[in-house]
This record gives structure tokens, sequence and C-alpha cells, in this order.
């Protein structure tokens, strides 16, 4: 019964004549790519079915007596056509399969149903494949990017599968609770130090929280990308911060002193005679840390009159005017 072709080779991405390193290489490349914990819904159940096809490959590929005896077959077959093993292939030994492995009828008809060699089925994944590095948001306020804080985060990962051990095999066949992948998709509760003086992009890592290595390899890391929150008063400028202050025209035109506020609290400053509306003020050693000490905070003047004016108010206001006509 013709069965159909499986073109190993293509399916890494490898050449024929690709050497041990360059196979491996590709397979693990192919398997962080293609992990279906990595993948939702209908991408998935594509995941895991290319998945599948990516550990049949390098079951054959990655063992060498296994791969000279596929490489037997020729190499003028495609991927898709029917295959039938050919007459002049004496002592080749071909195999009525099962459908119990897991593999492809291909597989099982040219290397039988695992035992074959005289061991039952093996795991599919014989080398350590490393964790992959992750990378997510952490959302901070100001007062926690300049101050530090702890934070607890509920991070996806992926633990190794109970029913088979990490295998993926169980009784012969792709493990059904882990489709085969030797772990499945989970959620962790992890407390971090976030430092202070963070900024807006700083990345945090965490070494070995990523994802989690298949068959013992070591695992990947965890990057928090800091996003710093909106903040009601003050604007962030690197390690500088600017709020605004309103002033009536007396304060600017005669001077003041007048309180801001600051991250460490309200402070008084004073305010000089003759500010100018749009003038930036200066908080020396009030902005966010950084290497060597802290920026500066700036205080931008808008100057405004007040909501309402009494009589004897307006009447001064004129007489101001009259004052600067030909000024």
């Amino acid at each position: 019964m013709a069965v159909t072709y499986q073109d190993y080779y293509e399916i890494l991405g490898v050449g024929r004549d690709a050497t041990e390193k360059e196979i491996k290489a590709a397979y693990r490349r192919l398997a962080r790519q293609w992990h279906p914990d990595l993948h939702t819904g209908k991408d998935r159940e594509r995941a895991e079915e290319k998945f599948k096809q990516i550990n049949e490959a390098y079951e054959v590929l990655g063992d060498p007596g296994k791969r000279a005896r596929y490489d037997r077959l020729g190499a003028g077959w495609q991927a898709g056509q029917d295959f039938q093993p050919p007459p002049d292939m004496e002592g080749f030994g071909f195999y009525t399969g099962t459908g119990t492995t897991g593999f492809s009828d291909f597989f099982e008809a040219v290397f039988g149903t695992g035992d074959l060699f005289g061991r039952k089925a093996r795991r599919v994944r014989r080398r350590p494949v490393p964790g992959r590095d992750v990378e997510s948001e952490l959302d901070l306020t100001l007062e926690e990017a300049c101050r530090g804080a702890e934070k607890t985060l509920q991070i996806p990962s992926l633990e190794t599968c109970p029913a088979c051990g990490g295998d993926g095999i169980d009784r012969g066949s792709f493990c059904s609770r882990c489709g085969g992948t030797g772990a499945y998709g989970g959620v962790k509760s992890l407390a971090v130090k976030i430092p202070p003086g963070v900024h807006d992009g700083s990345r945090i890592r965490l070494k070995g929280q990523g994802g989690e290595g298949l068959n013992g390899g070591t695992p990947g890391d965890l990057y928090l990308k800091v996003r710093l929150l909106p903040h009601p008063v003050f604007k962030v400028d690197g390690a500088d911060l600017e709020t605004e202050l309103v002033l009536r025209p007396d304060q600017a035109a005669l001077g003041d002193q007048i309180t801001v506020p600051t991250l460490d609290g309200p402070v008084k400053m004073k305010v000089p005679p003759g500010t100018r509306a749009g003038q930036r003020l200066r908080l020396r050693g009030k902005g966010m840390p950084r290497k060597g000490g802290r920026g500066d905070q700036y205080v931008r003047v808008k100057i405004d009159l007040p909501d309402r004016l009494t009589a004897e108010e307006k009447e001064l206001y004129r007489q101001l005017a009259a004052l600067r006509k030909g000024v």
C-alpha cells in the first residue's frame, strides 16, 4: 500500500549534505519556533502538526543509522508524493504501519513501529533544547520607578508534562496530555524587586525565569521592559521632570515664594521678580535617580488672572494700564 513520502530534509530546511551540527541547529530553531504552547487557537493546531513533523524528521536525520537507511531511498522523491517501495530495494525491509507510534505512515512503513531495532519506542527529543528568552511589559508608576518597589507578577510558563515526564512519548505514542511536546502551558507567580531609578524603556533581566528548556535544556531568561504610566503632575524627560506652575500677574512681576510639588514632597521655591510666561525655573536634584545622583525638576511658568476680580482690583488694573500707555 502506498503512503505519502516525507522529505525530512525539506521539513528541517537543510540540504541532503547537511552536517550533524547543521541538522541539530535547524531542529532547535524550528522546535522553538513551532512549540505548541507558544500558539493559541487554530494556530496551535497547526503548530502541533508542524512540531510532530519536525520531531519525526529529527528522529531520522539526527540518528546516523536511520539517516543512512532513509538516504538509500534516493533523492528523486518529492514531499507529498505517493511512496511505494521500489522493487529493487532487496533486503531493505518495509513494514506495515499500525498507526500506534504517533509517527507518520511513511515513518512506520520504513522504520516499523519502534521495535525494529529490538528496543521500545523512545522519546523523540534526545538532545536538550534551551528555553526561549521571554520579554514582557511592566507598568510602573513614576513613584515606583523613582523609589523602587516589589511587584508580584503572573508569568506564563511551560511546565514538564506529568504524564510523560517530559519525554513526549507515552506507551509508544505521542503523549495525549501534551501533544508530544513534553510540556504544557501554565502560569506562575513571581515576586520581582524593582531597583530605584528605572526609566521608561529600561529592561530588567530575570535569569532563568523565561521559557522552560526541553529535554533537560537550560531555561531562558525573562526580560521586563518598563513602561511608565502617565502621571497627573509630572512629565518625564530622561532623568528630568517637568511640572507647571500658575502665577498671578503680580507674583510674576514682583516675585514670590511658592510651594511646588516634587516626588519627595512639597518644597518652597523662590520666584524671581519679572518672571515671564513659559520660563522654566529649576529645582536642582529633584528629578529621577541616575548614575552619580539625580536629575532636575523644571517648573514651567504660566500666568493667569484669578477667576473673579473685585471692583477695586479692576480699578487698579485700569490705573496700571494707564501707566503703561506709550511705554
